[in-house]
């Protein structure tokens, strides 16, 4: 691991590591982009919404990020995991998929982003460029 991957993850490393990744089509616009494989979103900067606000003001949050996840236990994991930044609201029961505020990215090294980047492309990418994915990375 190099001292690139040690640091603080940004905000800004979300589109280097997710346009990596085989095969992704970017949309959304620049203050709210999208990532998607084969036609499925996996991860995207949402606008606020009344579900996910701040429990101090009562507003809504205006910096959410979703990471879609391959399962509820580890959608589960992620987010009773209290040295974890990732949290779900009542919106998300059923989909799987976490969230996460930008100003709290950095509690995350841009290593553990990478990992969740490539963990929600997988989540989503059709079964054999996900095989295709895995086959290619070394053990």
């Amino acid at each position: 691991m190099s001292d690139h991957d040690d640091r603080p993850a940004r905000v800004e490393d979300i589109h280097e590591l997710a346009t990596a990744m085989p095969e992704v089509e970017v949309g959304g616009d620049a203050e709210r982009p999208g990532f998607a494989v084969g036609g499925k979103t996996f991860v995207f900067f949402r606008g606020p919404r009344k579900d996910a606000f701040d429990p101090a003001t009562g507003e809504p949050y205006t910096d959410v990020i979703v990471f879609y996840v391959e399962s509820e236990a580890e959608k589960q994991a992620l987010v009773q995991d209290e040295a974890t930044p990732f949290f779900t609201t009542p919106h998300w029961n059923g989909y799987l998929g976490v969230l996460l505020l930008a100003r709290d990215i950095g509690r995350l090294s841009r290593a553990e982003l990478a990992e969740i980047v490539q963990d929600a492309w997988l989540a989503r990418a059709p079964k054999r460029k996900a095989a295709a994915w895995r086959a290619a990375r070394p053990t």
